[in-house]
């Protein structure tokens, strides 16, 4: 259960906020002239998804948004990020905008606006049109040209009532299980030749920020993914704080001993271990975006596809650094012969989600503080745009599902923000991933992350023991 003491204050104007994207809900893949994706094209082939899943029906958000966003007025959020699907707007990648996608969102737009909450619109989560990705998807440069393109088309749409801009959604996950293992779509296997995908993107972020820019986007920023790097070892943790080389600690939820180190001395290659994953999964997202161009310790980097010029337009200023959180990684140095720079190493002692991840609060803590020391005045305002969890939560026969594990989740990782705000990080806004059960990507329909439970049958919409927790939270006074 949750933490018996009183949650701590936010400060005043603080966004609460929940999150979707577009491929795991809205369903209605071949409603209103939208074009095939990615996942459409994954998901079709069998072994590709756990329960054989797709999105093809999803939520059926497309139908039902209205009934979503009267969930969203009861649950009082002040703001809802949601991704818009690119297949929807330009069914080809190219060419003129479809009418009837635009239309969709323009819908989705007012009706949230319509009931006091903000829409913060995600641009991509990586549902890349296929006929994009039959001409090398984010593995070329010219994607990055095509999706400031798309940025332009929907900005100029939507950008006089979209409040925040989110360009990207976790480009090191797209980049990594996309490209380099395949586990997602599109399913390619580049391993560290999936570099360029994480160039492009970060080129077509900086592309569209200017184009969202030249149509008067009130804010913008970007998603990333980060995970704290610990470094397993006999009986002690080492925490990389996601900025820096870290914080020693023996039982892996406290902070604050020399960076670098650890009780026994920390071997010199498992040093060298975690710099390199969190060279690769924190700062190669994270450097270049703020001006420090790609760190060399991120292992595989082919710099050849980068152009004079293409760092300037990666460093664009940004409003805002989207912040998804779910859990650190454990490292330790690889063994003799390993492709691999560093090993990934479970962590162990903490209670677990139905996806196996780690519930590590102070993980959070750690990463925000992290960024702020690594990156200073440097560090624009941030947004935690992801923390969620999943359990197999059932609608007893009462009606009700209660999820008590997901609110003591909660409770955890929200008083971990108070925290790291009350030291000094300049945190804006929380979303909770997710509003509703989705089509969670490789697993499918076998993972419920909502605050609401969808039967898929008959998508009957429950909310949860914890969306009355979080409505209670945001209307405290």
């Amino acid at each position: 259960m949750s933490d018996s003491a009183p949650m701590p204050g936010f400060p005043d104007g603080f966004t609460w906020g929940a999150a979707t994207a577009a491929y795991q809900i809205e369903g209605a893949t071949r409603d209103g002239g939208r074009g095939p994706s990615v996942w459409d094209t994954f998901a079709a082939q069998p072994g590709r998804i756990a329960d054989g899943g797709t999105g093809e029906v999803a939520c059926d958000h497309y139908h039902r948004y209205a009934e979503d966003v009267a969930l969203m007025a009861d649950l009082g959020i002040g703001a809802y990020r949601f991704s818009i699907a690119w297949p929807r707007i330009q069914p080809a990648g190219t060419g003129p905008a479809n009418a009837d996608g635009l239309a969709f969102y323009d819908r989705l737009v007012d009706e949230l606006l319509s009931h006091g909450i903000d829409p913060v619109a995600t641009l991509f989560h990586w549902d890349l049109p296929q006929a994009l990705e039959d001409r090398g998807g984010w593995l070329t440069r010219d994607t990055a040209q095509r999706f400031a393109g798309y940025a332009d088309m929907v900005a100029e749409r939507l950008a006089d009532r979209v409040r925040l801009w989110i360009t990207l959604n976790e480009p090191f996950v797209h980049m990594t299980f996309g490209y380099g293992l395949g586990v997602h779509a599109p399913g390619r296997t580049e391993m560290f030749g999936a570099f360029p995908a994480a160039h492009h993107q970060l080129l077509g972020h900086g592309l569209a920020v200017a184009a969202l820019r030249a149509r008067g986007a009130a804010a913008v920023g970007i998603t990333n993914n980060y995970s704290p790097v610990r470094i397993i070892g006999a009986g002690t943790t080492t925490t990389d704080t996601g900025g820096g080389a870290g914080a020693t600690s023996t039982s892996g939820t406290s902070a604050g001993a020399d960076p670098g180190t650890t009780s026994g001395g920390a071997e010199l290659a498992d040093r060298a271990a975690r710099d390199a994953y969190h060279a690769l999964h924190n700062r190669l997202f994270t450097d270049p975006l703020l001006g420090r161009g790609y760190p060399e310790q991120a292992p595989g980097l082919d710099l050849s596809v980068v152009r004079d010029g293409d760092l300037d337009v990666i460093a664009a200023p940004i409003d805002t650094l989207g912040v998804n959180y779910y859990n650190p990684t454990g490292v330790r140095a690889p063994e003799k012969g390993s492709p691999l720079p560093f090993e990934l190493v479970p962590l162990a002692g903490f209670p677990r989600t139905s996806f196996d991840w780690p519930v590590v609060p102070d993980g959070l803590y750690d990463l925000l503080v992290g960024l702020r020391r690594e990156y200073g005045a440097g560090l624009p305002p941030i947004q935690i745009t992801e923390n969620g969890c999943a359990y197999d939560d059932v609608v007893g026969p009462d009606g009700r599902c209660a999820d008590p594990e997901r609110i003591a989740y909660l409770d955890g990782h929200l008083r971990a923000v108070a925290r790291a705000i009350d030291d000094g990080v300049d945190v804006r806004g929380y979303f909770v991933w997710s509003l509703l059960d989705n089509f969670e990507w490789a697993e499918g329909y076998t993972k419920r992350f909502g605050l609401v439970h969808v039967d898929y049958a008959t998508q009957t919409r429950t909310p949860k023991s914890s969306f009355s927790w979080y409505r209670a939270l945001i209307n405290r006074r």
